[in-house]
This record gives structure tokens, sequence and C-alpha cells, in this order.
């Protein structure tokens, strides 16, 4: 079931997902060649704790962890581990927060130390990507002119969509529906209605969309051992166009 939001219930999305980005902000400086992905994850836990709100991965179907942290060919739901990232890692660090019940969920990502050429071009299409379907979410669009301004844009880069992880609707719970894919046709799909709030989180892929996953059931590699990237904003459908519920300050 789909649930249209009040302006009330935005408004605390809203203070959610500004906790949210604020993490984010913070994850740009603490990021750096040494750490490791448990350390991000000790982080995160405290200062979301620290700021009133609830990791609200930890226990949803199971899950461990406050954050999702996926190195390099690891597309998402990564599990934060002790190995030490070093210069050139790419990692995508994804995370939701309860906040006095209010959800939002972003995922941003950051190259560990010095980037390379090929990380750079891979970050900059995924955001783009991103931006691109954000453009696309206003009332009487429908889903598929979200994916299709996605894929046409991503896979024009030559870069793959990944087809197996979408976006979707959230609050009062993580997940709700409508799914939201990163692919599809214009002009096609559920229409947007004022009042929903969903996420778009494009995973990109610098060779194949096609994934693999890992033992623990979790964790989706590409299948080709290629580079993965993702950018995630929460956002809310109104009649001035859409509203980013966890936008971040400049980098």
């Amino acid at each position: 079931m789909i649930t249209l939001k009040s302006t009330r219930e935005i408004e605390n999305m809203k203070k959610s997902g500004e906790l949210l980005a604020k993490v984010h902000e913070n994850l740009r400086t603490f990021i750096k060649p040494g750490i490791t992905s448990w350390d991000i994850e000790e982080f995160v836990h405290k200062f979301i704790v620290d700021n009133g709100g609830i990791p609200a991965q930890i226990g949803y179907e199971g899950y461990e962890y406050a954050t999702c942290c996926s190195i390099n060919d690891e597309i998402c739901h990564g599990f934060p581990r002790r190995k030490v990232l070093k210069d050139g890692d790419l990692i995508k660090v994804d995370m939701c927060i309860d906040l006095n019940g209010a959800m939002s969920d972003s995922c941003w990502s950051y190259v560990v130390g010095e980037s390379t050429p090929e990380i750079d071009r891979l970050m900059e299409v995924t955001k783009k990507s991103l931006y691109l379907g954000i453009e696309q979410a206003q009332v009487g669009n429908r889903i598929g002119d979200i994916g299709h301004a996605i894929q046409t844009y991503a896979e024009a880069q030559g870069y793959g969509v990944v087809r197996d992880f979408v976006g979707h609707g959230i609050g009062p719970t993580i997940h709700e529906a409508p799914a939201i894919p990163h692919y599809g046709e214009a002009g096609k799909g559920l229409r947007l209605k004022e009042g929903m709030v969903i996420t778009i989180e494009p995973m990109i892929n610098t060779g194949t969309w096609k994934m693999k996953m890992d033992d623990n059931g979790w964790t989706a590699y590409t299948q080709d051992g290629g580079l993965s990237c993702q950018y995630e904003h929460t956002l809310a459908i109104t009649k001035e166009g859409p509203i980013l519920l966890t936008e971040q300050s400049p980098e």
C-alpha cells in the first residue's frame, strides 16, 4: 500500500533527513586511508544516537548494522568490517535513520585518499544520474520517467544500470510501495502523486549491470568484478516539485 504523507509528516521526515545529511557531511573528512569500514560503522552509530536518532537498519529483516559499507565491486549491502581501507578504494555508505518515528534513507559514495580518473568519472556520472531522476519526480509524471532518465543517460556514458535493487517508498517503515526502478520506459508505470515520499538511488557499474550474491545472503557484487557506485536521496513529491529531505551542504 502507498501512503501519502501530510505536510507535518514530511516536515518531520525532513528533520530526520537533516540529521542523516549531517552524518554524511562528517564522513567527508572521517573517511581516509588506514581506517576500516568498522570504524565508519561505529562513528555513524554513535553520531545518530548522540543526536537523538535510531539507526533504523539494525534489526531490519535480520540486518545487524547501522550502515551498509560496500567497497569497490560490492554493489550494496556490504557488511562493515575490519579490513583497512586504502588509497583508491570506492566506498558506498548507506544508512536509514528513525528520528522520533520519522524515517530517512540516503547512500553516498566516497573515494578513500587519492582518486583515479576512472573513479572520478564513475562518481560524476552516477551523481548526475541521481539528479536527472529527481528532475522527473513531478506530480503527474510516471515512475517510468524516472528510470528512463537515469538509464538513457548512464548507458550513453557506457555504464551498466543495476536492475536487481531499486528505490522505494519510505515512511513509516524503511521499505514501502511503490518500487522505483532506475531503468524503464518514459510514460509507463504508476503516476506520481502529491504526498508520496520515495528514494531514488541508482547503482551504476563500470561494466555489466548484472550481479552475483555473496554467501552471506546480503552483499551483492558486480558479476564482472567492475566498480559500482551509488548515490541516494529521500525526497517528497509536491506540487512545487521534488523536495530533497536528505540534502547535504555543498561539498
